[in-house]
């Protein structure tokens, strides 16, 4: 119990400064066994969880968290929900593993059915993965296969995944640099709009792509976007960019791709994020969510597009060992099944606009808010900082990092965020549609303060 709260919907409640030390002693121990690399080792960061419940996270120290980053957006429908919980279970118990592409579980045929009665199409066909950077691959074969063109556009702040293929097409340097020599070149980056007045700008850089071709002239093929670019910083394009960059694609004869891994299965207030934005995909590549918590991805795509592939001789060209894990579809069915019960989309919509007010009356005025942004449950907070200009005055730039000082300060607080932009400068929410409107609220309340009283 925390604030009289049972754990799942208690309010924060830190025990010992985090990190404490069983987090510390985690993290030693974790810095001996794995690359150095992957997980950042300070002062103020990580806390090692050891629960989760609802909107809640506990640490392996005791402190008490409210999630507002629903684990990357994996946790729409909150943490450890128990009829996801029951469903895997009951599906271990019976069958805890396949051979998806072989002889597959009778759960793999299910979800797929469920999958391709959701998407936008008379007739869909889709292929399941693990994780949202399969997806992407998957979706960029389909593309080549059916278009009989390589060339890929995809958008500057976008983000893929970073596996070879994925990364390529992924626009930070930071994650390119190391192996550029290995990565496809025939990418072509656009600029992607966050304002109306970027849009015409952004259309001229993909009208000369395709007339160009991307690097060494590759014809392009797929279209590749996120309908809101989520670590990029949750920017949202303005009315309008969508059709015509769709009209574009269609007049060249590429596919488009929607990357709707992070903003798809409600998270954005409807069930696929780009057809009320407008982005008409011939293919949706899913994740995060999907899986209820367990590792789990998709693409979707049209019947003919998808009949590029050759028919199975008894060797499929994409697969792997985990294809339609039993026990990620019986939870992917039982999370698809919350949504649609439990109109946690719709919920999402309702929650979202409030999160929203909510944040802009709590942070209007304040000089270092540049915008408060967001669809659904994805919103953003945008921080920027003057300047010196030489000459003229003081220029209003992005405030690099201060996304991450936001979100150790609220640690500390029993609230958690994540940093996201370019520059880190973006404070980047996806709470889960479950949590109680009052403890959302509580949050919040914290955020805005952290944010007013950010230090130079």
């Amino acid at each position: 119990m925390s604030g009289g709260r049972p754990f799942g919907d208690a309010l924060p409640h830190i025990r010992v400064m985090p990190p404490g030390p069983r987090s510390r002693a985690l993290g030693k121990r974790l810095r001996r066994a794995e690359s150095r690399n992957v997980t950042f080792i300070g002062d103020r960061f990580p806390v090692f969880w050891d629960e989760a419940l609802g909107s809640n996270v506990r640490d392996a120290d005791g402190n008490v968290y409210v999630d507002l980053t629903g684990a990357f957006g994996v946790a729409f429908a909150g943490h450890r929900h128990p009829r996801i919980v029951r469903a895997a279970a009951e599906q271990q118990h019976r069958l805890t593993h396949g051979m998806g592409d072989i002889h597959p579980p009778a759960a793999k045929v299910e979800l797929l059915e469920r999958l391709t009665g959701l998407a936008p199409w008379p007739e869909a066909r889709a292929v399941l993965a693990s994780a949202g950077s399969e997806a992407v691959e998957i979706a960029l074969k389909t593309a080549e296969l059916s278009t009989g063109r390589s060339g890929i556009l995809a958008f500057a702040c976008g983000y893929h995944g970073l596996t070879l293929g994925a990364l390529a097409t992924t626009h930070r340097d930071d994650f390119r640099a190391p192996f550029r020599r290995r990565l496809y070149d025939g990418v072509a980056f656009a600029p992607f709009p966050g304002r109306p007045e970027e849009v015409s700008p952004s259309l001229a850089a993909c009208e000369r792509a395709f007339e160009d071709g991307a690097r060494r002239g590759a014809a392009i093929g797929a279209v590749l976007v996120e309908p809101v670019q989520g670590r990029g910083g949750v920017r949202i394009p303005p009315p309008g960019f969508f059709p015509a960059l769709c009209a574009l694609a269609r007049q060249h004869g590429a596919a488009v791709v929607a990357d709707e891994v992070f903003t798809g299965l409600g998270r954005c207030g409807s069930m696929f994020a780009g057809p009320p934005l407008g982005l008409d995909a011939d293919l949706i590549c899913l994740g995060k969510a999907l899986g209820g918590g367990f590792p789990l991805s998709a693409c979707l795509g049209t019947r003919e597009i998808f009949d590029a592939w050759p028919e199975s001789a008894g060797e499929a060209l994409h697969t792997s060992t985990f294809l339609g894990h039993p026990v990620a579809c019986a939870a992917s069915l039982a999370f698809l099944d919350l949504v649609e019960s439990e109109r946690l989309h719709r919920h999402a919509a309702s929650l979202g606009e409030h999160l929203l007010a909510h944040l802009r009356e709590g942070l209007g005025g304040v000089a270092h808010v540049r915008e408060v942004r967001g669809l659904g449950l994805l919103a953003g907070i945008e921080i920027v900082r003057r300047a010196p200009a030489s000459p003229g005055p003081a220029e209003v730039v992005p405030w690099e990092g201060a996304g991450a000082r936001i979100a150790a300060r609220l640690l500390a607080q029993g609230v958690m965020v994540l940093p996201a932009g370019d520059q880190g400068q973006v404070i980047e929410l996806t709470p889960p549609a479950t949590m109680p409107r009052e403890l959302l609220y509580h949050a919040l309340d914290q955020l805005v303060r952290a944010v007013v009283d950010l230090p130079e």
